[in-house]
C-alpha cells in the first residue's frame, strides 16, 4: 500500500482543516484558471474551434500545438499553485512533498482550466455558429 501513500496523505491533508490559514488558494487559483479558460473558450467559440479537451484527446495531429497553447494560458497559474502549496507545506507540515504539490496544482489550476474552457466554448459556440 506504499504506492497509495501520497494520495492518502494529500486527501487527509485537504480534508483535515489544517489548511485554513492558506485556504484562499482553494478559491483563488480555480478562479484565476477559470478567468484564463473563459478568455480561451471565448476565442475558441468565435473561431469555431472544437472543444479544447475533446480536441486534445481526439486529435493527435494537433495535440502538441494545443498543449503548448494551453500551457501558455495556464502555466503561470500552475506555477503559483505549486509555490502556494510549497509555502503551505513548509508552514504546516515542516516538510516538502513534491508529488502532493503537483497533485494540488493539477487539481486547483489545470483541471478547472480544462473544464471551464470547454464549457465556455460549448455555451458560446451556438451563439456565433447558429447551433
Amino acid at each position: 500500500m506504499e504506492i497509495f501513500e501520497p494520495f492518502v496523505r494529500t486527501w487527509a491533508d485537504i480534508t483535515s482543516g489544517r489548511h485554513v490559514p492558506l485556504a484562499f488558494r482553494f478559491v483563488l487559483q480555480p478562479c484565476v484558471a477559470a478567468f484564463f479558460a473563459w478568455r480561451a473558450g471565448l476565442a475558441d467559440a468565435r473561431a469555431g474551434r472544437p472543444y479544447y479537451f475533446w480536441a486534445l484527446v481526439s486529435d493527435p495531429a494537433h495535440r502538441r500545438r494545443l498543449l503548448r497553447e494551453g500551457w501558455r494560458q495556464i502555466g503561470k497559474v500552475f506555477l503559483v499553485a505549486l509555490l502556494a502549496d510549497a509555502i503551505y507545506q513548509a508552514i504546516e507540515l515542516h516538510w516538502f512533498y513534491p508529488f502532493q504539490a503537483l497533485m494540488i496544482a493539477m487539481l486547483l489550476a489545470v483541471l478547472p482550466y480544462l473544464v471551464f474552457r470547454s464549457i465556455v466554448n460549448r455555451i458560446l459556440h451556438g451563439r456565433w455558429h447558429g447551433r
